[in-house]
């Protein structure tokens, strides 16, 4: 028997995480005859969102068989704004429960956990906290917390009740899993499912070769080594860092090149590089659209990706690994994020730093060589998406099986 699913996103609909992320995974779960609604919080709802924009994500939504519902996000004051979306979005969850017999809540995050556990007060069924990251953590370990100040203590409260009240879970990580669950019998009551950033592999099915010669034609990267990065700079994504293996990598190889595709601000990063005497000839910062990354990271030949380590980071899955795998690129990256550790020394796609010394970058750099080197590392690389990243046979599969035992569930 099917079930009702009301999916709670903190996040706008017509967000990057909401597209890539969300509404994939919510098509996977229909695949098992689910009836899916997602309840969304809008930035600036009633400024940048035209009727004629509802009306047509309205539309585009059901035909995909989706009920759409959406509320404004409120952001300052940041304790007083969430607390009111948490009510606001408690009572719309629970009054659309009501009128639509709503089986589950299904909560993205902390913060979208919170309604889900007031919804099911009022409205019954079973509450999925889809926990994604340690929350409260995250925000130490950028130093906007101090780890005994009110907001921290507060959040770690309200996640224990929350942990203790969901009918079920799932995490990014089995380090994540191990930290929260191991200690507990909560995993042997209720179900918990390791699912990481999965990406849809069949965007990811190119020609290699076509993709390299016309990009590398356009751009002028014929006969030179490519190495690329994925995504946001600055904040949790280590620029200095980059912007020093970079160097190392030109000053080791003249020939190369660092192609950087990124929404933030590229004239910042292009300054770390001419600081560091990268000429402007030797690099090139993209704002690529999403269905374009596929082509440019088929044209690199690896690919690189430093995040700010932490304990949060222990529960973190970046998107961009299982997208350069996917397009056969061997990674440079720094150890201690999520399972990465895992991925790449017992795959064997790429080169763990442990240290950002320039005598590291340099050393990484040759056995990043040596995998380009070997025939069947693209190969590899490829497998271990399939096996670890596939947005069907591994992330709406662990979704699918995740929802048979809670249906199953007779607590």
């Amino acid at each position: 028997m099917s079930m009702h699913s009301l999916y709670i996103c903190y996040f706008g609909l017509r967000e990057p995480l909401v597209q890539t992320q969300v509404l994939p995974y919510l098509r996977e779960l229909q695949k098992d005859g689910h009836r899916i609604s997602l309840l969304t919080f809008e930035p600036n709802f009633n400024t940048d969102w035209s009727k004629t924009d509802r009306d047509d994500w309205q539309a585009r939504l059901s035909r995909e068989s989706i009920d759409w519902l959406a509320l404004s996000y409120h952001k300052r004051p940041t304790l007083p704004a969430t607390l009111w979306d948490i009510l606001a979005g408690a009572w719309t969850a629970a009054r659309y429960a009501r009128r639509n017999k709503v089986d589950i809540f299904h909560a993205r995050n902390h913060v979208a956990a919170a309604m889900g556990l007031w919804a099911r007060k009022f409205a019954g069924g079973k509450l999925i906290f889809d926990i994604r990251g340690f929350f409260p953590d995250e925000y130490v370990d950028a130093g906007s917390w101090p780890v005994g100040g009110y907001l921290y203590r507060g959040t770690k409260w309200a996640e224990r009740q929350l942990l203790a009240a969901a009918d079920g879970f799932v995490v990014l990580t089995e380090k994540a899993r191990a930290i929260l669950f191991d200690q507990r019998s909560v995993s042997d009551v209720r179900p918990v499912a390791v699912i990481p950033c999965c990406v849809d592999l069949k965007r990811f099915v190119l020609d290699p070769v076509a993709a390299q010669e016309s990009l590398r034609d356009k751009y002028g990267l014929t006969g030179r080594r490519v190495i690329v990065y994925l995504g946001a700079l600055g904040g949790w994504y280590l620029s200095d860092e980059m912007a020093g293996l970079f160097a190392a990598a030109h000053a080791q190889d003249p020939l190369t090149i660092s192609l950087v595709l990124t929404q933030s601000d590229g004239d910042q990063f292009a300054e770390l590089l001419r600081a560091r005497g990268v000429p402007d000839d030797d690099f090139l910062i993209l704002e690529a659209a999403p269905e374009d990354v596929p082509r440019f990271l088929s044209a690199a030949d690896l690919a690189l990706m430093f995040i700010k380590p932490g304990y949060s980071k222990k529960a973190s899955s970046p998107t961009k690994l299982a997208e350069y795998l996917a397009c056969g690129l061997p990674v440079i990256c720094n150890a201690g994020i999520g399972d990465v550790d895992e991925v790449i020394e017992t795959d064997r796609v790429g080169v763990l730093i442990r240290e950002f010394t320039s005598e590291a970058y340099v050393g990484a750099l040759k056995e990043a060589d040596e995998l380009m080197r070997d025939p069947g590392t693209a190969a590899r690389c490829r497998e271990s998406a399939v096996r670890r990243f596939d947005l069907e046979r591994v992330g709406g599969e662990r979704y699918r099986e995740l929802y048979r035992q809670i249906k199953g569930d007779r607590r």
